[in-house]
C-alpha cells in the first residue's frame, strides 16, 4: 500500500470515530492538526501526498500525523514491492487481522452508527484483543452486562428495539 493510500483510509477511520459520518477532508485534518497537536501541514500539502506528487514526508509531518492519528510512524511509508500482512504469524500480526476485521465489520454495519463506532473504537485501542478479551469476561457475568449498560448510557438512550429505558441510577 502506498503512503497515499494510507493516508486517505486514516482520514476515512478518524471521520468516523469523530462522529463525522464522512471521512475526514483534507482541510479537515489541517485544521485539527493546527488546533489538537499545535502543528500543522497545508491542505496542498497533504493532496501532494495522498496523490503521490509527494511521495515520502519529512520526519516532523510523519512523526504530527502519527501523533494525531495514533500510529507507528513506521506505518507511515510506502510498503516494500510484494508485501503482504497476511504473511507473518507474530503477534502484531493478530493485532493486526483483528482491527482489519473491526474495522471492515465497522463498514459493512455502517446503519448502525453506535456499533459501527463501537467496532472502530476497539479497532483503534492499541491492545485489540485485550479489549475483546474483557468483553468475553463481562459477557460471563450478564448481570454485570445490564449493570454496565445502565451506568454507561445515558438516561434515555434508544435500545435497538426503538424503546427508550430509564437510567436506574444504580452505581457499581
Amino acid at each position: 500500500m502506498k503512503l497515499g493510500e494510507k493516508l486517505r483510509y486514516l482520514r476515512l477511520v478518524e471521520g468516523t470515530l469523530r462522529g463525522l459520518g464522512r471521512e475526514m477532508t483534507q482541510q479537515d485534518l489541517a485544521r485539527a492538526l493546527k488546533k489538537e497537536m499545535g502543528g500543522g501541514l497545508s491542505q496542498s500539502y497533504l493532496s501532494q501526498i495522498e496523490s503521490g506528487g509527494r511521495p515520502h514526508l519529512t520526519n516532523s509531518s510523519r512523526m504530527l500525523l502519527a501523533r494525531f492519528f495514533k500510529v507507528h510512524p513506521g506505518y507511515l511509508v510506502d510498503d516494500p514491492e510484494g508485501y503482504h500482512t497476511e504473511l507473518t504469524s507474530d503477534l502484531r500480526a493478530t493485532q493486526d487481522r483483528l482491527d482489519l476485521w473491526l474495522i471492515n465489520g465497522a463498514e459493512e454495519f455502517a446503519a448502525d452508527p453506535e456499533l459501527s463506532h463501537a467496532m472502530l473504537l476497539i479497532a483503534k485501542h492499541d491492545d485489540t484483543r485485550k479489549c475483546l478479551v474483557l468483553l468475553g469476561a463481562i459477557l460471563e457475568a450478564p448481570e454485570l452486562v445490564d449493570r454496565l449498560s445502565e451506568v454507561l448510557k445515558p438516561a434515555g438512550a434508544l435500545r435497538r428495539d426503538g424503546g427508550t429505558k430509564r437510567a436506574s441510577g444504580a452505581n457499581l
